[in-house]
């Protein structure tokens, strides 16, 4: 199934500009560490970051992208989502092993995105400009208030994916999933509804 999706939001980085960071905030998520395709994607910044700065992994080429891996990312948030919603029978769900204690587990094993680095087609050649807000937490010593920064593609940006199911029965969902972007958005800050978009599949 090969899908062209159309952010209509803006999109926000998720990656630390800071390798170090980068690579502690990934190993504490992968046992096995960040690897060398991606330690080499993470921005040289060239100034001191915060840990509240994200960015856009590069390419080779300094091509802003996303990994394959976010693309199952929100496949998760969207299956659960309409499991404690009730969107999808649960008994559909359980033939093919997408309850809530076997989806993770099984978009891990049975679906795929590709290509492994998946380029933003952006509208312009323009430097990409930052979106600050600011982040509010409860502490023991009451409300904290931080800045957040984050670098920006522009509404109208596009990805390219394949997605690639080893169980037939899992491809209806995908669309069901898909179509959850347009409300709930992708990336940081989908609360707020960045990250938005529209889908469609292409047909070879």
């Amino acid at each position: 199934m090969k899908i062209l999706i159309e952010f209509t939001e803006p999109l926000l980085g998720t990656l630390a500009g800071n390798k170090e960071i980068a690579e502690e905030f990934i190993i504490s998520k992968h046992p096995d560490g960040m690897s060398k395709e991606e330690s080499e994607a993470v921005p040289d910044i060239g100034i001191d970051v915060e840990k509240s700065s994200t960015f856009f992994a590069r390419d080779k080429e300094g091509r802003h992208i996303l990994w394959d891996y976010h693309i199952k990312g929100f496949f998760k948030e969207a299956c659960l989502a309409m499991i404690h919603t009730d969107t999808i029978n649960k008994e559909d769900l359980k033939k093919v092993r997408l309850t809530e204690y076997m989806y993770k587990r099984t978009i891990d094993k049975l679906i795929f995105a590709a290509p492994r680095q998946i380029i933003l087609i952006l509208p312009n050649k323009e430097d990409l400009p930052f979106c600050q807000r600011p982040l509010r937490g409860q502490t023991m010593r009451g409300e904290r208030i931080s800045l957040a920064r984050s670098e920006m593609a522009p509404a109208g940006t596009k990805i390219g994916i394949e997605i690639i199911t080893m169980n037939t029965k899992l491809e209806p969902f995908i669309p069901r999933w898909l179509d959850y972007g347009a409300l709930s958005g992708f990336g940081q800050w989908r609360n707020s509804g960045m990250g938005r978009f529209k889908w469609q599949e292409l047909k070879s």
